[in-house]
């Protein structure tokens, strides 16, 4: 599925405060980024003009970011929807071999940045997938096994255009099978079953953080608050993937793991993590899955000052990085990216302050990873990992627009 191919070798293309510079290089057209103040309106179109979009959670206000930050920010949105736009096939999809999920994120990544849903390109990525809609009210591929992962993406997506009211009722019958699909009576687990609560594709048989991450951050874009019953349930699960005792989790490897107060894959079914497991028993942390449980936690009501949510900060200050996925290394890193800025997005401040004291301004360093990272054509795609299909730049981008979105 690696994109790498089509992408050709690294190069990255020079900032000019000149106007845009179109140039050829190895049969691509690639531009080269102008000034914010003489930008073209066809080159950032997403800037331009207000969009009909809105974003999933509220998150408190930030103060503005530099002339700077701001310029590298627009250029690399500026070039990277450029790329998608070129990605997209005749009916309106995204790298539709992996399912609808690459398109729900193509969509949300251009609807996070401004585009309206009147633009051309997201219109017709629209008109996909209200086309992939089934009979149950999920919004997946033919034959799927991810029905849940691709219905969530694609509630995201949806609920951004017109602040979730234009399509409403598809939103809402595409929820109503999230509900269905979450592990709980429906598969005959009870409330102390390690699986209660979550989501998961289903081919394993067993939810995950991921998934239910996922499935958090749909429901509530669907409408659902906090108080939700199966919002509280999948917190419950989310609680039980953290490497941290406490009066919510009891569960064998919160006593016996790191209680580091990170999270892994999954608790469900004898546990997994995609780090491994510790030398002295228990599971390993990592930092996609840690910004995605607290991420999910925040979601879900959880006040900052839980012990949950400070022992999960705990683990992040010793493990701050945008360089790599901690305890992953290059692996899903772009995946991390966007929990990452989703994840202090929903936090609602402007620094991190690690371990070791030092002051860290997420936005501007994730701001400058992305952009040095980013190809000639435009796109990201994992140079180093295609693991998680992060060699495919339509996803990858995808990641990498949304990661973004949440610096504003």
């Amino acid at each position: 599925m690696t994109q790498a191919s089509l992408v050709g070798r690294r190069f990255f293309a020079a900032l000019t405060k000149q106007a845009l510079v179109q140039v050829t290089c190895f049969g691509w057209v690639i531009f080269a980024a102008a000034a914010v103040g003489s930008a073209s309106p066809g080159y950032f179109p997403q800037e331009q003009a207000a969009g009909s979009g809105k974003t999933q959670e509220t998150a408190p206000a930030l103060p503005a970011l530099s002339s700077e930050l701001q310029e590298q920010r627009l250029t690399s949105v500026g070039r990277g929807l450029h790329f998608l736009d070129g990605q997209q096939a005749t009916d309106g999809s995204f790298a539709s071999h992996a399912g609808t999920g690459p398109t729900s994120l193509a969509l949300a990544a251009m609807l996070n940045q401004g585009r309206s849903a009147e633009h051309p390109v997201v219109a017709k990525g629209l008109q996909y997938l209200l086309a992939s809609r089934k009979a149950d009210g999920g919004i997946y591929a033919p034959d799927s096994i991810h029905k849940n992962y691709e219905t969530s993406l694609a509630i995201m997506a949806l609920s951004l255009v017109g602040d979730g009211k234009t399509y409403a009722a598809e939103i809402e019958s595409a929820a109503k099978l999230l509900r269905q699909m979450q592990w709980g009576p429906n598969q005959g687990k009870g409330p102390e079953d390690m699986a209660h609560g979550g989501a998961g594709y289903g081919r394993h048989g067993r939810p995950d953080l991921s998934n239910t991450s996922f499935m958090i951050e749909a429901l509530k874009a669907a409408g659902a608050t906090e108080e939700d019953p199966d919002i509280q349930a999948a917190l419950a699960f989310v609680t039980r993937c953290q490497n941290h005792e406490s009066e919510f989790n009891k569960a064998e490897f919160a006593t016996t793991g790191p209680k580091d107060g990170g999270f892994f894959y999954t608790a469900a079914a004898g546990g997994q993590s995609m780090a491994g497991e510790e030398a002295a028993g228990g599971l390993r942390s990592y930092g996609s899955m840690t910004y995605a449980g607290l991420k999910s936690m925040l979601y879900a009501g959880v006040s900052k000052d839980d012990t949950r949510v400070q022992a999960a900060m705990s683990y992040l200050k010793k493990h701050y990085d945008v360089q790599s996925n901690p305890g992953m290394g290059n692996d899903g890193l772009y995946y991390y990216y966007q929990m990452f800025g989703k994840a202090f997005q929903a936090i609602g401040e402007a620094t991190f302050t690690d371990e070791a004291g030092n002051v860290h301004d997420w936005r501007a360093d994730l701001i400058r990873e992305l952009h040095q990272r980013q190809q000639a054509n435009g796109s990201w795609y994992n140079v180093a990992s295609d693991r998680w299909m992060e060699g495919d730049a339509v996803l990858v981008t995808s990641y990498a627009l949304l990661a973004l979105s949440y610096t504003k």
